[in-house]
């Protein structure tokens, strides 16, 4: 017979929701969904930062030098996210917590009131590109920080939607942006865009930034943390590399996830708009933008939706439906699309695409839950961050390149990282999680001859 304690998965005990946790919860997702519109709202304005700070150039070099400093974020997410997870798991989850949103906040705001190529000439892009760094190293840092600590705080029956609320707030963090960008885009000329608007957003990101630090100043450490850290169990070396030497697996099975969440949201949220639906097929661009808004919101009650259900019916059956849902959805969304087509019929297939996109709520749900609690912020920042830097950059390139040859390309990449995922879930480290060695107890007849 062999047994295991209630917290051999690293997890807190099943128990009802308090206060706390609630607490806890809202201002966690409050500060992801403010963090993260502090990292997209740079690409909803890449055009008007094109205009600005590289005046002069061949429209397509300036673009690409702007694009280029964007990705510049997603390159530094690997270094932020591994320093600050090695002190997460040696300080504490939330110090790093907290950090993070600050490194996010400073230079959001700073970008917003920089001074233009016109002002200070090769200097001005340069800020730019150094203030981009800071805020990948600070997005490198919040995810996986955010989703550990929350997976620690919220009881075992609730982790699914403790982990899938959270996600729902991150991705609200594109919602909230573009629809920013949309009050921007009908409230000023674009003259006035140029002179003045586009600083708006940015400054009021790092005006947000700031509160949201304040706000997390009410928050407790994780208890697990806590717990390792009264019995002198936190990790001894250096935490990545445990992890690179003895959680393969986990590795591995993060990276996937990773790549299916990036091709997810890069695809259908970020490049559909205006590659997609606007480019090949001439939609007007206020009806894309009001489509993808609806497509975002039904992401961020998606996120949510599957957490829970993971709860209810488990981690593999949950990832077959939303990742399977998600490819016929895809296919069915990138085939109906035509010209003429209207702008409700636009919005409901969208949307409805957008609900199943949800699924990437299942990435941190089984990423968190592949490591052990010592090593789980590194583990999960390393594998996380890695991967989206190499998914995250090569997705666009690669469904541009497949565009060429088919206005397909989208709903097969989809669809394939999709079915991928669904491949992972049956992987017992997927769906059962890290869990301690379980030790044999000594029969009972035994201990009694034995007395």
């Amino acid at each position: 017979m062999t047994v295991s304690s209630p917290t051999s998965t690293g997890q807190p005990k099943a128990r009802p929701l308090n206060k706390n946790d609630y607490k806890t919860l809202g201002l966690s997702s409050l500060g992801g969904t403010l963090e993260f519109y502090d990292f997209v709202i740079f690409v909803f304005f890449t055009g008007t930062l094109t205009h600005l700070f590289f005046p002069g150039d061949n429209e397509f070099i300036a673009q690409m030098k702007t694009l280029g400093i964007f990705a510049a974020g997603y390159l530094a997410r690997p270094l932020g996210g591994i320093i600050m997870a090695h002190y997460g798991d040696k300080i504490g989850r939330k110090r790093m917590f907290t950090l993070s949103i600050f490194l996010m906040a400073l230079p959001t705001l700073v970008i917003g009131l920089l001074p233009t190529y016109e002002t200070i000439g090769v200097m001005a892009p340069v800020l730019l590109l150094l203030m981009r760094i800071l805020q990948g190293a600070a997005i490198g840092g919040e995810m996986p920080g955010a989703w550990v600590f929350i997976a620690e705080h919220t009881p075992e029956q609730r982790y699914g939607l403790g982990v899938g609320t959270l996600t729902s707030g991150i991705t609200g963090g594109i919602l909230l942006g573009s629809i920013i960008a949309i009050v921007v885009q009908r409230s000023y000329s674009t003259a006035e865009i140029n002179d003045f608007a586009w600083r708006i957003p940015f400054v009021l990101g790092g005006v947000f930034g700031f509160i949201s630090v304040y706000l997390r100043k009410f928050l407790q450490e994780t208890p697990i943390f806590k717990e390792m850290a009264a019995k002198h169990t936190l990790a001894k070396e250096l935490p990545v590399k445990t992890v690179i030497r003895s959680h393969k697996q986990a590795c591995v099975i993060t990276a996937i996830l990773t790549w299916s969440l990036s091709t997810a949201i890069v695809v259908t949220i970020l490049m559909t708009p205006s590659v997609v639906v606007e480019k090949m097929y001439q939609v007007d661009r206020t009806i894309s933008l009001e489509a993808n808004c609806v497509a975002t919101l039904m992401l961020t009650l998606g996120c949510i939706f599957w957490g829970w259900i993971s709860d209810k019916l488990g981690t593999r059956a949950c990832m077959t439906a939303s990742w399977g849902g998600l490819a016929i959805t895809a296919y069915y969304f990138y085939s109906a699309l035509h010209p003429e087509i209207s702008g409700g019929e636009l919005m409901f297939n969208y949307g409805l695409m957008g609900f199943f996109v949800g699924a990437i709520a299942t990435t941190p749900i089984v990423a968190t839950r592949a490591f052990p609690p010592a090593i789980r912020f590194s583990g999960l920042s390393f594998a996380y961050n890695l991967a989206y830097a190499v998914f995250g950059g090569l997705t666009p390139m690669i469904t541009g390149a497949w565009l060429q040859q088919s206005s397909m390309a989208p709903a097969y990449y989809v669809a394939g990282v999709s079915l991928l995922a669904i491949v992972v879930s049956f992987l017992p480290l997927a769906y059962k999680g890290w869990t301690e060695k379980k030790k044999e107890e000594i029969p009972e007849t035994a201990s009694v001859s034995a007395e």
